[in-house]
């Protein structure tokens, strides 16, 4: 019984530290970055996002 509520406890711990680190990165983030698409599925433009992209 114990180690169930410790598998809970750290489950929880990691959970709202995930949270908390996705909710820092929302605030400190300012507005939109416009990055080119790493894949282009069937849109007529060419993927231009990657390391090898040559751009």
């Amino acid at each position: 019984m114990e180690s169930k509520k410790l598998f809970r406890l750290v489950s929880a711990a990691f959970w709202l530290l995930v949270l908390a680190l996705v909710a820092l990165d929302t605030l400190h983030t300012r507005g939109v970055r416009l990055e080119p698409p790493p894949i282009a599925l069937g849109s007529g433009q060419a993927a231009s996002g990657g390391h090898c992209s040559g751009r």
